[in-house]
């Protein structure tokens, strides 16, 4: 699609996506208008942020004067699409794209997108990580915290951008056909947004619909929501499988994650050997491997880096030591699944920090999964009580529900005893108390320290 810097284009939401979207548009010479719902929005952090203040702003509603003058929308993933001023523009013809799409227009290079419910961020990071020693023109962007929008322009035909994408990114996303597209598996989630399963499935499958052959997709093979990839896509399908060796792709054998591509086979290391915990942490190993091969990675380099490669912040981050006890940050557990990861790799017993904003989950499996493990839980948020029944239900143990994450950590100090391990472990989105599960994490380090 060809775009006129002469006929405005909206951004909605005045967050990190949306200002870096301002800041790209901009600077490429367009005319945008920033929109907002929030009539009392923070527009001097805005306008600090771009140091500049010269483009239009609507506040409240969007009249149909401004859908009248705009040629598309740029939206913020946080937005969600059965708003009202949505409907306005999709019933005014007006094209809505995500923040991805948007920088994606102003990219160049190669793009490898990592989706899926669960490792994300870390096999995103961990491609990065590969990448940047191959190619020093790597940027690793996306859902990672870091606006695509805010590298595009840095770009060049040699660039290799690696982009974490949400379900929520998905869903304004139609243009973007990645040369390699990373699944890292299908777990319920979001349904609250997506309404259902099936439309949640779709969404993370979408990208590869549009795939050539000469691209690559890289799933889990042992996830019986990915089976049908392989129909979908004319892509080369590569797999990855922590339960069975395969004929082509990634697996385990004996505790040794192995690489067989093209008819040759490389040992990459031991399970053991990586810094990270749990076998969740190994199956991102293997996606991340098996990416970064296909993305032309030497075999020596992608074993060299892997073997330095360490946790992410707020994935099981390991923050110190109090009178015996150990913290861990866990902030980016945002749905049960994540949970019952954690479960698998911590050291019990366990003073369990969880709760937040309400997605509608299940809790018996993630509750089933305490036993034996968990001491005591201390909730917060909006889903304190459901939790606690789940506890009661399934997994009777001491549980108390708190206001705040100083009073959960204060408790949760006062309830371990030496040897245990205190852990932030939410199994739901922080949007009830803070912006982000970062902020959440970041006060929940503050706060382990203290102690």
């Amino acid at each position: 699609m060809e775009w006129s810097k002469e006929k405005p284009i909206l951004v909605a939401g005045a967050g990190i996506s949306g200002t870096n979207a301002l800041r790209l548009l901009l600077q490429e010479g367009y005319t945008p208008i920033l929109y907002d719902g929030n009539p009392k929005v923070n527009l001097e952090k805005v306008y600090t942020a771009l140091g500049r203040r010269d483009f239009e702003v609507v506040l409240g509603d969007l009249t149909d004067e401004v859908i009248r003058r705009v040629q598309l929308c740029a939206i913020s993933p946080g937005i969600w699409l059965d708003r009202p001023f949505v409907k306005q523009l999709r019933a005014a013809g007006v094209p809505i794209l995500s923040e991805i799409s948007l920088a994606y227009h102003f990219g160049r290079g190669r793009v490898a997108v990592v989706t899926g419910t669960n490792g994300k961020t870390t096999t995103t990071t961990l491609i990065g990580h590969i990448m940047e020693a191959v190619n020093p023109e790597t940027y690793t962007v996306g859902n990672i915290g870091r606006p695509y929008s805010e590298y595009a322009t840095r770009t060049t035909d040699g660039s290799m951008t690696v982009i974490e994408m949400s379900s929520f990114q998905l869903e304004t996303t139609d243009d973007l056909v990645p040369d390699l597209l990373v699944i890292t598996n299908i777990r319920a989630d979001h349904l609250d947004r997506h309404g259902s399963m099936e439309n949640y499935v779709a969404l993370k499958k979408k990208l590869c619909l549009r795939q050539t052959p000469e691209q690559f997709t890289v799933i889990n093979g042992d996830d019986p929501w990915l089976a049908d990839v392989p129909t979908l896509t004319k892509a080369r399908v590569l797999r990855f499988s922590s339960k069975r060796e395969l004929e082509e792709g990634c697996f385990l054998r004996d505790g040794e994650i192995i690489l067989r591509m093209d008819g040759r086979e490389f040992d990459i290391c031991h399970k053991d050997q990586i810094q990270l915990l749990g076998m969740h942490n190994t199956e991102n190993i293997m996606t991340g491997v098996l990416a970064a091969y296909a993305l032309g990675a030497p075999v020596d380099i992608i074993r060299r880096q892997v073997l330095s490669f360490t946790a992410v912040p707020h994935r099981m981050e390991y923050i110190c030591t109090r009178n015996g006890v150990k913290y861990y940050n866990d902030s980016k557990a945002t749905n049960p699944d994540s949970v019952i990861k954690a479960m698998e790799v911590v050291t019990p017993p366990v003073v369990l920090i969880a709760g937040g904003f309400d997605r509608h989950a299940d809790y018996r499996e993630m509750v089933e999964s305490f036993r034996g493990i968990v001491r005591s839980a201390v909730l917060l948020g909006t889903t304190a009580p459901d939790i606690a029944e789940a506890i009661a239900r399934w997994c009777p143990l001491p549980t108390t529900i708190v206001g705040t994450l100083e009073e959960a950590v204060k408790l949760a100090a006062g309830q371990a005893q030496e040897g245990d391990t205190v852990l932030l472990s939410p199994a739901c989105a922080s949007w009830d108390m803070y912006p982000n599960f970062e902020v959440r994490g970041d006060e929940f380090r503050q706060l382990a320290l203290k102690q």
